[in-house]
């Protein structure tokens, strides 16, 4: 009979030489997906640059977000920070090199991937079929093997290292906050790691296709409200502490980051060029900040300019 639904297939169940004997239509097992004859292939392609750019924002997103709270928290006199810093970036690091090594194949850092097709592959719970309006077959199952459950295992393995490593180093460390502040970093992982993980579940398709805008859009604003916040109007306001400098060119790494996810770097040759627009919105910043200064804008309206 034909096999219905467009992510059902024949589950190959006995091979020697030239005979091959397929299952009854239904789910593929993990780390297969249907072809185009509806049979069950093993998913045995290298993951794509798009595809590694895509693990590598949701890889941030903790990340990023650590950084924040610990800055928010530790405060402007707390020595702490930079420790916590560190220690996050070590904790992420490490549960992605986990990760990969705990993928199949296992123990390498390398994972075999299905290639993306379309945004109906994240999804495909929602295309089981009824043949006879009555009974569903299921087919559910991941087409986009492994991008879909290794950012799931990656979050459980930064998560598992933040429980083991932060609480010993902000004790030992965090002398200066007090005793409700010194947790409160680990507190709000502890909120936004399930944040992301029902981000990933319900949106997971809708950010691989989206996250290079985001990444763009999120850097500009957050660099325009860092630069009014701290009241950079010139080159030399930059220059006067490490950690603006620091700033600027974190956000001038995601913007470049998102620059070469939107192009794929598909044409080398036109598209490295792009990256010359990277430094652009923080000069524009810098340039047109005198004209936007509140008070001057408040002092010619009083004047009746």
């Amino acid at each position: 009979p034909a096999c219905l639904g467009l992510y059902c297939g024949k589950t190959l169940l006995f091979k020697n030489g030239s005979t091959e004997i397929y299952g009854e239509c239904g789910v593929c097992p993990r780390g297969q997906r249907t072809n185009a004859q509806k049979y069950c292939q093993p998913c045995t392609e290298s993951p794509e640059l798009y595809d590694w750019l895509y693990l590598g924002f949701m890889a941030m997103l903790p990340l990023v977000l650590h950084w924040f709270f610990i800055e928010w928290y530790s405060g402007k006199k707390s020595s702490s920070a930079l420790f916590q810093h560190i220690t996050a970036l070590f904790e992420c690091s490490m549960a992605a090199i986990i990760t990969l090594l705990v993928s199949d194949p296992v123990g390498v850092l390398y994972i075999r991937s299905c290639r993306v097709l379309m945004l109906s592959d994240w999804y495909t719970m929602l295309y089981n079929p009824s043949p006879d309006y009555v009974t569903t077959v299921h087919c559910t199952h991941e087409a986009v093997y492994p991008l879909y459950t290794i950012v799931f295992i990656y979050y459980a393995f930064c998560l598992v290292l933040m429980m083991l490593l932060r609480p010993l180093l902000v004790k030992k460390i965090a002398c200066g906050l007090g005793k409700s502040d010194r947790f409160k970093s680990i507190y709000a992982a502890l909120y936004f790691f399930p944040i992301l993980t029902v981000l990933q579940a319900v949106g997971g398709g809708l950010l691989y296709y989206a996250f290079p805008y985001i990444i763009l859009v999120l850097s500009l604003v957050t660099l325009a409200v860092y630069m009014s916040a701290s009241e950079i109007e010139n080159c030399y306001d930059l220059l006067v502490r490490k950690k603006r400098l620091i700033v600027l060119f974190s956000h001038w790494l995601l913007h470049a980051y998102g620059i070469i996810s939107i192009s794929r770097v598909d044409k080398l040759e036109q598209d490295l060029p792009l990256l010359a627009l990277v430094p652009t919105p923080a000069l524009f910043y810098l340039f047109t900040a005198k004209f936007t200064e509140p008070s001057r804008i408040l002092s010619e309206g009083a004047n009746g300019h």
